[in-house]
């Protein structure tokens, strides 16, 4: 089995039916390895038919993830706004589990003006809360962080780090279009080396052995992320990044968000296989 698995963020456009279920079985069918679940606008899905997701995914040996909704900020200024994060949070990872998946990933908070070192410490809080209440619940959900896109956005590496580091139960997603978008740079071999080296050694092996990786093209302006391209629409080394994951021996998952969506995951697995 390869060290990586590739797959889509959402249901394959060639599945049969717009269902879960479905576009487990489509990935299977493309010899693709893993799927992520966009709850983006809610875990919207009952018990019951996370447990049949759960059976499908289990039959079709495929690796379930799940995007929580993107109406998160644990930096908002409003109460209510706060405990609504926190509870889509702790849904998705209710239902993310019965469907046996290992971890959720989360767009974390916004700024809104505050110092980082500020936000910091509020987005920490939270999650502190967060994770007390899943384990109270028995579960073991992984609540991966997204490096994020925008200047805006709270999800800088060395922020997603540094909570990883501090908090039992916090994973990085690193999202390298994100981070090529964010800073205009970070798309040759030794920039994508450096983010796999900072990651060994703020977080050790583990975090190679269990890497979660967002991949697609990426549309930026001086003001981050615009919007997601296909690969070959964009100008991300996608090939130079494959090739440092492999050199680096890299494991995990590795979800394509391209528009084409299973066409460039396909391309990402091939390729990565070629080299």
């Amino acid at each position: 089995m390869t060290a990586l698995l590739f797959g889509t963020g959402g249901v394959p456009h060639s599945a049969k039916m717009r269902s879960t279920e479905s576009g487990i079985e489509r990935i299977a069918e493309l010899g693709l390895g893993c799927m992520e679940m966009e709850f983006v606008r809610g875990a919207h899905m009952s018990e019951a038919h996370a447990t049949v997701v759960a059976e499908t995914a289990h039959r079709e040996s495929i690796k379930l993830s799940a995007h929580a909704p993107y109406f998160i900020n644990l930096n908002a200024h409003d109460p209510e706004k706060i405990k609504a994060s926190r509870d889509r949070i702790i849904k998705t990872a209710h239902i993310a589990s019965l469907c046996g998946t290992e971890s959720i990933i989360v767009h974390a908070a916004f700024y809104l003006g505050d110092p980082p070192e500020k936000v910091y410490h509020a987005v920490k809080k939270q999650l502190v809360e967060i994770l007390k209440q899943l384990r109270e619940e028995n579960n073991q959900t992984l609540i991966r962080l997204e490096t994020m896109g925008k200047p805006s956005q709270f999800g800088t590496i060395e922020e997603i780090l540094n909570l990883c580091s501090d908090l039992e139960g916090i994973a990085p997603c690193i999202d390298f279009a994100h981070w090529h978008a964010r800073t205009g740079g970070f798309n040759s071999y030794s920039e994508f080396a450096a983010i796999l080296q900072q990651l060994d050694k703020k977080l050790g092996r583990l975090a190679l052995d269990n890497i979660h990786i967002h991949f697609s093209g990426i549309a930026y302006s001086v003001k981050g992320e615009k919007k997601h391209l296909n690969l070959k629409e964009s100008d991300l080394e996608y090939i130079t990044l494959l090739r440092a994951l492999k050199d680096y021996g890299v494991k995990g998952t590795v979800i394509c968000e391209s528009p084409n969506l299973e066409e460039d995951a396909m391309l990402l697995q091939a390729t990565y296989n070629s080299l």
